[in-house]
């Protein structure tokens, strides 16, 4: 799972005075990815087979209601959130063998009929999203959906979650009415027992990816300090945080794999502020880390979060802070340089995958404008 304002353990090395050994050891141990793929897909990408049943829901919640179909379709919605929940028998079986939920009240939300389904459009083909009414219901939702209903930590600088890889029993559920529909044989005691065994290799057939997205103001920064008034500032946060995310869904789909690093917020926050205003604005992207004051940093800034735990020390987080700020002004380099890149989603789709490739030393200065160009070129565009 991917999350958005500022989730997870993030950074790079520190530009121009070399790699910092603490940053590059706690950013770049076991299970960090570096960018590479042998073979660079054309884009747009087709959607994934999983979209289907999310145009199917959210054609019904148009007539019934978000909340009422999908309380319905996702097993763990059928559950409360509460200590010890992922450890009921009753929870187990409907969750790791999709026998059909007990009644009950099930998750609580403040705000059910505010819940919406978006289908958006981008690079890397349709993203199912979901929108929660209101803070408490996004974290909710997330603790029902990635926490297995336990009473997890869903800290304030988490406002988006990008679910990879969630069982879907309904699809499969569906697959099992077209399955014994299709030939009476199929009823046969044991026969869905090993079409159930073959089908679980394929997980494509079960296996989904979503955005679950929360209200509130971007990175935790207020309206007046963007010069918006209350409600734009919203709006344009709830997109920032859609396109940031839908950044990341493309990564996932082109590389197979989220980099975690800084690179990968420094350009999911590019997405987010050229979509949403068209055109990037780098004080608003210093803003958001907390380097609008650069080399002063404030305390609370976003960029807190990537120092991980236990923290960095001071030398790194000031490297971590160099490698940020420098990598904003080559994005805002790259942007004036070439604005044909950021007219049009699919144009930008392709100057995100060209930047991934990269390692976040790269995107620094002297030299990062030019190493972009050339990413860029050997991605095509």
């Amino acid at each position: 799972m991917a999350t958005g304002d500022g989730g997870g353990t993030h950074g790079g090395s520190t530009g121009r005075s070399g790699t910092n050994r603490e940053l590059a050891c706690r950013l770049k141990g076991p299970g960090w990815w570096g960018g590479g793929v042998e073979e660079l897909p054309g884009l747009p990408l087709d959607d994934e087979v999983h979209v289907e049943a999310w145009r199917q829901y959210a054609a019904e919640a148009e007539r019934r209601g978000t909340w009422s179909v999908l309380r319905e379709r996702l097993v763990q919605l059928a559950f409360p959130v509460r200590e010890g929940q992922s450890t009921d028998e009753a929870y187990r079986a409907a969750t790791l063998r999709g026998v059909e939920p007990p009644g009950g009240p099930g998750l609580g939300l403040e705000r059910p009929d505010e819940l919406r389904i978006l289908l958006h459009g981008t690079p890397a083909g349709t993203v199912p999203i979901l929108v929660a009414g209101c803070r408490e219901d996004f974290v909710a939702l997330v603790r029902a959906l990635v926490g297995r209903n336990e009473p997890v930590e869903v800290p304030p600088s988490m406002g988006a979650a990008l679910i990879n890889g969630y069982n879907n029993w309904d699809r499969i559920r569906e697959h099992r009415r077209a399955w014994e529909a299709a030939d009476p044989a199929h009823r046969e005691p044991g026969a869905w027992e090993e079409e159930f065994r073959r089908i679980v290799p394929r997980r494509e057939l079960y296996r989904d990816r979503f955005v679950i997205l929360s209200r509130g103001p971007y990175s935790g920064v207020a309206a007046a300090d963007v010069g918006l008034h209350e409600d734009e500032w919203l709006e344009a946060s709830l997109s920032i945080r859609l396109e940031h995310e839908c950044t990341h869904y493309l990564a996932l789909r082109v590389f197979g794999a989220l980099r975690h690093d800084i690179l990968e917020e420094l350009v999911a926050d590019f997405v987010g502020i050229v979509r949403t205003f068209g055109g990037f604005m780098p004080d608003l992207a210093r803003l958001f880390l907390g380097l609008e004051a650069y080399p002063e940093f404030r305390p609370g800034g976003r960029l807190e979060v990537y120092g991980g735990s236990p923290p960095l020390s001071e030398e790194a987080f000031e490297a971590l802070q160099r490698l940020a700020w420098e990598g904003i002004e080559v994005l805002d380099t790259v942007a004036r340089r070439h604005p044909g890149w950021l007219e049009s989603p699919l144009e930008l789709g392709r100057l995100v995958v060209a930047l991934t490739t990269l390692g976040a030393d790269e995107l620094s200065l002297p030299g990062g404008p030019a190493r972009v160009e050339e990413a860029v070129e050997r991605v095509g565009t």
